[in-house]
């Protein structure tokens, strides 16, 4: 744990938020400033700055965050319509906490990227 990483401090309970997965590997909480009707941040309990950190004993872990994703996806009734993953990397990526962290976006149509 990063002492001064707001995700740090929500992994652990120490910040309120709106929790909707749980697990010993990762957390799942609404965004304070969804930008779709479901915008949920997925991250590992484990501090990662972002995504170029990751090592090869990550891998597993980055299967489970997309799983979870999935499941999340399922349970808010996404799973059918379509839904987007999307990662922020450093400050030209719009990374603006430096955890690791996925945004899932779903229940409305997302333009086209590009």
């Amino acid at each position: 744990m990063a002492a001064d990483c707001i995700f740090c401090k929500i992994a652990a309970g120490e910040l309120p938020s709106e929790i909707v997965y749980s697990d010993d590997q990762v957390v799942a909480f609404k965004d304070i400033r969804p930008v779709a009707p479901v915008h949920i941040l997925i991250i590992p309990r484990k501090h990662i700055p972002d995504l170029t950190a990751i090592t090869e004993e990550d891998r597993e872990l980055l299967g489970h965050i997309h799983l979870v994703a999935v499941e999340i996806a399922r349970q808010m009734g996404l799973s059918e319509r379509g839904f987007r993953i999307v990662n922020n990397c450093k400050e030209e990526g719009g990374q603006v906490v430096y955890h690791l962290h996925f945004h899932l976006l779903g229940g409305r149509q997302l333009r086209i990227l590009g």
